[in-house]
């Protein structure tokens, strides 16, 4: 692989109920980021706007072509000329539903790859309190892959984290590197976060990139934080606390290749019969 290594960002985002706040820390964030030296910058899921209400999410969403948290990452882009990964923004599907929507963008702003999240959050937390994402969310329904400068980038989404398939569909139909914006919960991020993103660059020999939510937001919403960035061996290279902020890590595609060819698993996996049910 004949590919130059490039500096990656993830930015750490403390989004609430203000669209116009949240568009200001977002554009300051991308802005810092580039300055830097970023190529690739990326922000978490719901960057635009988070709230644990979700009416208040449904009176915020837009249509696509009119969502002004995409605009506003469209100018940016153009204004860096970086690329730059929306980690999500609410897009209105119709009066009830929404799409959970993660963007590439290419320096001159155009959408190089959409992803809608698969996974819906429907959980109880250990403190009882009752998430169901798919009441207000219609969930996608196909994985996808983006062509970057510097190789394919797999899409995800926070709760597809749990999901090893879609990981191990994105590596083996060529990805590099696996993107995973999060506003992970608090509760399960103490517990889950670190080992889950490591195991999903371990098992795929990949970079993972998590820039994630953090802190407290309206509606009775707390988030993990702990954006990082993780390299095909499983190594944390970059991460961030509890607080707002931007990690870097230069990112070499070659090591993908270089671990891939020392420990061959994604050319390992054997059909099976699945087990008859206990």
């Amino acid at each position: 692989m004949n590919v130059s290594a490039f500096k990656a960002a993830c930015v750490q985002l403390n989004s609430g109920s203000d669209l116009a706040e949240n568009l200001r820390a977002i554009a300051a964030s991308v802005r810092e980021a580039a300055a830097q030296g970023a190529q690739l910058i990326m922000l978490p899921e719901y960057a635009a706007l988070l709230d644990g209400s979700g009416r208040v999410m449904r009176d915020n969403s837009f249509v696509e072509d009119a969502h002004p948290g995409l605009a506003e990452c469209r100018a940016l882009a153009r204004e860096t000329a970086a690329w730059l990964l929306v980690g999500s923004l609410t897009i209105k599907i119709d009066d009830t539903r929404m799409a959970n929507r993660s963007y590439l963008l290419a320096p001159d702003g155009s959408t190089v790859a959409s992803y809608d999240k698969i996974h819906m959050f429907d959980v109880t937390l250990p403190s009882g309190k009752a998430i169901r994402e798919s009441s207000a969310y219609q969930p996608g329904g196909r994985a996808v892959i983006a062509a970057t400068p510097w190789g394919a980038l797999g899409m995800s989404v926070c709760y597809d984290l749990r999901f090893p398939q879609l990981f191990r569909a994105l590596a083996r139909a060529g990805a590099l590197f696996l993107a995973v914006p999060s506003s992970f919960q608090r509760e399960t991020g103490v517990a889950h976060w670190h080992a889950l993103l490591r195991a999903r660059a371990i098992e795929n020999l990949s970079y993972v990139f998590a820039p994630a939510m953090c802190g407290e937001h309206q509606g009775g919403r707390s988030t993990y934080g702990h954006s990082l960035i993780i390299d095909p061996w499983g190594k944390i290279i970059a991460e961030l606390g509890a607080e707002p902020g931007i990690c870097y890590a230069e990112i070499n595609p070659a090591e993908v290749e270089r671990v891939r060819a020392m420990l061959p698993a994604l050319t390992h996996d054997c059909a099976f019969e699945a087990p008859s049910k206990a």
